[in-house]
């Protein structure tokens, strides 16, 4: 794959010497600025605020492909390639990025790691009581290292330093405005805190103090803000989607045993497993309720008013829901 990769992309930039060579017509007049996901472009925008008009935004991942099966284009090696600024989340899905850099035609790009700026703040998967650890795939061992949670945009804490660390970034890469987006910066951070401290009332007041998903759990960052214990069928990076006797059976006694008013569960998702759960649960009364990850958000989502700050307020609202 590495090797095809080196070879397209080696191809893409002998494509766009050719075209900076003939003129600057190819040459977007725009500050330009690759996101791979959804809660990166949002935050760029909120930082931009009356600036976007003069930015050139792109966000990869806009097709419903979630980060951990996305393969970039041509098309997308290309934008980043050429970008002033491209900002990734830096985990294990995102091992294709290496290769793209190597081959960027702007050497003053500005690359921002989300991974790397969180750096000790970085958590590793874990397994939890009754969840379906992965198969070791074909060639894997122990010793090749441990493996992170990426979902690190669904702590609103940690969101606030990405916000910061993304400023900052926009920035170095475009001083005329660099004010600007430090105001922004600060304004939309005072927004991040006052929802924040709607989770940390909400958790407060909360007769119940675990989460249960009958699915994958990326929410690791903000169960762990708030002091929240969870079960899950998965880890939040996992390709399963059937899950053992076993862990229905586990996920099940947990229902009864807390008294658990919901089954959570991702968006987008058939809510198999939810249903079994509570149908092997003794009460059969729990109810099925989603929590958005942000995985699969879509500029077609962003025209139809979807921002970060609106999703985890939906969000808030589910969880409230499930630990009342």
């Amino acid at each position: 794959m590495k090797k095809i990769l080196s070879l397209v992309l080696g191809i893409l930039m002998i494509v766009c010497s050719l075209t900076a060579c003939g003129g600057n017509q190819a040459k977007s007049e725009k500050f330009s600025v690759v996101t791979t996901i959804f809660p990166e472009y949002d935050w760029v925008m909120n930082i931009l605020g009356d600036k976007a008009e003069n930015a050139d935004v792109t966000m990869l991942l806009d097709n419903g492909v979630d980060l951990h099966s996305y393969q970039p284009a041509a098309d997308d090696i290309i934008k980043i390639s050429t970008c002033d600024v491209f900002i990734y989340v830096g985990g294990e899905s995102d091992g294709w990025v290496d290769d793209a850099l190597k081959e960027s035609v702007n050497k003053d790009m500005v690359v921002i790691n989300l991974l790397d700026v969180l750096g000790d703040a970085v958590k590793e998967e874990e397994v939890v009581e009754g969840m379906e650890a992965e198969e070791e795939e074909a060639g894997e061992t122990e010793e090749e290292g441990p493996e992170y949670d990426e979902h690190v945009w669904l702590s609103l804490k940690n969101a606030e330093i990405l916000v910061t660390a993304i400023s900052d970034g926009l920035a170095k890469a475009d001083k005329d405005n660099a004010k600007v987006y430090s105001e922004n910066a600060k304004d939309y951070n005072q927004k991040l805190q006052a929802l924040d401290e709607k989770y940390r009332a909400v958790v407060e007041a909360a007769s119940q103090k675990t989460v249960l998903f009958g699915d994958r759990f990326p929410f690791r960052y903000l169960v762990d803000d708030y002091g929240l214990n969870y079960y899950a069928a998965f880890v939040g990076c996992s390709a399963e989607s059937e899950a053992s006797f076993e862990t229905i059976s586990f996920l099940a006694g947990k229902v009864d045993e807390l008294g658990l008013k919901a089954v959570l569960t991702l968006e987008g998702t058939d809510h198999k497993i939810a249903e079994t759960v509570i149908a092997t649960s003794k009460a059969q009364s729990a109810k099925i309720l989603s929590m958005d990850s942000m995985q699969s958000t879509t500029s077609k989502d962003v025209k139809n008013g979807a921002s970060y700050l609106s999703i985890m307020e939906k969000n808030l609202n589910v969880l409230t829901e499930a630990i009342k």
